[in-house]
């Protein structure tokens, strides 16, 4: 939970920052990849990604543009990077602008509970972690070279003059 903007916007930035990076490695033909026939593909869930930010920030009182909630995704890997982005920055904005630090202990109602403003902030970061590390499986299974994000993924190893992990 956060109480205090400045502690959100830092980690906002960090966490929406390796998301692009992560976005950013994502092709057109990637997006189909799966784990078995009938899972979610790559493209499904960066597209969660995206349209859970005006969704869960709208349910929090702020207005964030973007894809509704049952929005087909896009065919091409480039206008979710934007989409994204777009809806990131939002974010940040919003929050900055619109709420100070006594705000997060605010309530308010998601999905039938009673959230404070700071947790449903945390939660937001959570859902994005959570998904990235799906995306991660699924990228290299696509044979799409990601980057680290809480350390070096294994093509990253040689720049820290380790051998790659085995």
């Amino acid at each position: 939970m956060y109480r205090t903007i400045e502690d959100f916007k830092k980690d906002w930035s960090y966490e929406t920052g390796s998301t692009l990076k992560m976005f950013e490695k994502l092709t057109d033909e990637s997006l189909s990849q799966k784990t078995y026939a009938d899972g979610r593909d790559l493209g499904f869930i960066a597209w969660h990604i995206v349209v859970s930010l005006p969704e869960m920030a709208g349910k929090t009182g702020l207005t964030v543009p973007g894809p509704a909630e049952d929005s087909d995704r896009p065919a091409e890997a480039k206008k979710i990077y934007e989409e994204f982005r777009t809806s990131a920055e939002s974010v940040l904005k919003e929050v900055s602008e619109k709420w100070n630090d006594d705000d997060l202990l605010n309530t308010v109602n998601m999905y039938g509970e009673e959230w404070t403003k700071g947790y449903s902030l945390w939660v937001l970061i959570k859902h994005q972690t959570h998904h990235r590390g799906q995306m991660t499986v699924l990228m290299r299974q696509a044979g799409l070279k990601f980057p680290g994000v809480y350390g070096p993924s294994k093509e990253e190893w040689v720049n820290y003059g380790a051998p790659p992990a085995k």
